[in-house]
């Protein structure tokens, strides 16, 4: 009996433990993720923020996809979309194209080195530091330049259309 005892114990302590963990995560996360976003008195309706950029295609990017989940076959049942990650590296001077967010979320870590957002939401520019995690959602629509003298890394996760397979390096 000693040994049930000890076992569930045990197990309420690693419970306790592990709950604790995704707690502090929970936690960080909430307060990267307020770094590097627009100021709430900058935000503006869409269009009227910052313009499109210029640069088409990508200048100075390296575009991976990491890897890819096919939700229609995992129990949320989302038929049509895939859970996407990739890898941006941004050379600098590196530019990100113009591209939308109206039907694609997604969430981004800056995981290294710094680099400044242009969205269509916003009135002036935003600049994310490693670290920082932003959100893209609707009705954004953005570009990014590399302005500094040393790469910056980004890891993008969003909800690829499964049938824009073709067009995979969609930014």
């Amino acid at each position: 009996m000693q040994h049930v005892i000890s076992t569930t114990s045990t197990r309420q302590q690693r419970r306790v433990v592990a709950v604790a963990i995704v707690a502090a995560i929970a936690a960080l996360a909430s307060v990267a993720a307020q770094a590097g976003q627009c100021p709430a008195d900058k935000l503006v309706p869409d269009g009227k923020g910052q313009p499109m950029s210029a640069a088409e295609p990508a200048k100075g990017v390296t575009d991976k996809v990491v890897n890819s989940t096919d939700l229609a076959l995992e129990p949320v049942a989302i038929s049509g979309r895939a859970l996407r990650a990739r890898r941006l590296d941004i050379a600098p001077g590196g530019v990100v194209p113009w591209h939308s967010h109206g039907d694609r979320p997604a969430q981004i870590l800056i995981a290294s080195g710094e680099i400044t957002e242009y969205a269509s939401t916003c009135a002036v520019p935003i600049m994310h530091k490693a670290g920082d995690i932003t959100a893209e959602k609707n009705p954004t629509a953005h570009w990014w330049k590399n302005h500094g003298t040393t790469p910056v890394v980004i890891y993008s996760f969003d909800l690829f259309r499964v049938e824009d397979k073709k067009n995979e390096r969609t930014m």
